[in-house]
């Protein structure tokens, strides 16, 4: 009997938190659905809870993403997302609720941006520097001046030893494709240089690998297509645990190989 007794009163201590945690009434799953815009923003600990899928990661929504997702599934998506109109009915149809994106605590905290290019990257450089003061940040110029030619390693290089050495907050490089840059500064213990082609990469790059340095293509993206990219790769941080824990796999594996 004593036994019966203590599992019924865990059985009632269970029923009060679930009561507490959970929705008020299974309604609210079912209800009309919220389109893009209109569901209010949850904070990271209650959508991280409730989230059925998070494409959080993506700019579009398309058909693909929501059309495995149950009746009244919880869908979370960035701030800016936008959905194709196929997305956007299956979504009605299915009365899938769409969650914002709640922008990360300091992601948008002005920083200390080291810049640098070479005389491919030097017009966009220029176009950067003015669009990263517009946002508020303070920017250190690497270089190059002019579109001389010159050596994309040395400042990539500079770049990267500016943040390993913690005299600026994050460094933007640009070069003809981003590559060659994203290699030199891969080279400087402490930088994690991610070369970026789009908002997603830029977001991925910045959640799951806490990407420091970030390398652009001039030759490979539009001035417009700059700045989306830097603007998605400046507010988004590294805050969840398993991708912390993953990045600091790639630093051991680094300093494996530092004599």
């Amino acid at each position: 009997m004593a036994d019966e007794a203590t599992r019924d009163r865990v059985r009632a201590l269970v029923r009060d938190v679930l009561s507490k945690t959970m929705p008020d009434s299974a309604d609210q799953h079912t209800a009309q659905p919220k389109m893009a815009g209109s569901s209010p923003p949850l904070n990271n600990a209650q959508s991280n809870s409730a989230v059925t899928r998070d494409e959080s990661a993506k700019v579009v929504i398309t058909e693909d993403d929501v059309r495995g997702l149950e009746r009244g599934a919880i869908l979370r998506i960035a701030e800016g997302a936008r959905l194709t109109p196929l997305a956007a009915d299956i979504v009605n149809e299915k009365g899938i609720e769409l969650v914002r994106r709640v922008p990360r605590a300091g992601s948008n905290q002005h920083k200390t941006i080291a810049v640098g290019a070479d005389h491919g990257g030097y017009a966009m450089k220029e176009e950067l520097k003015g669009f990263l003061a517009g946002l508020g940040h303070r920017v250190n110029d690497f270089g190059t001046d002019s579109e001389s030619a010159v050596d994309y390693p040395d400042f990539a290089h500079a770049v990267a030893r500016a943040v390993a050495d913690h005299a600026v907050d994050v460094g933007i490089v640009i070069d003809g494709a981003g590559v060659g840059s994203a290699m030199t500064a891969n080279k400087v213990p402490g930088v994690r240089a991610a070369a970026c082609y789009s908002p997603e990469v830029a977001r991925n790059s910045r959640e799951h690998n806490g990407a420091n340095v970030l390398t652009l293509g001039s030759k490979t993206i539009s001035n417009d297509q700059m700045r989306e990219i830097v603007r998605a790769w400046l507010s988004t941080e590294l805050t969840e645990d398993r991708h912390r824990k993953r990045v600091g796999k790639i630093d051991a594996i680094e300093r494996q190989y530092q004599r």
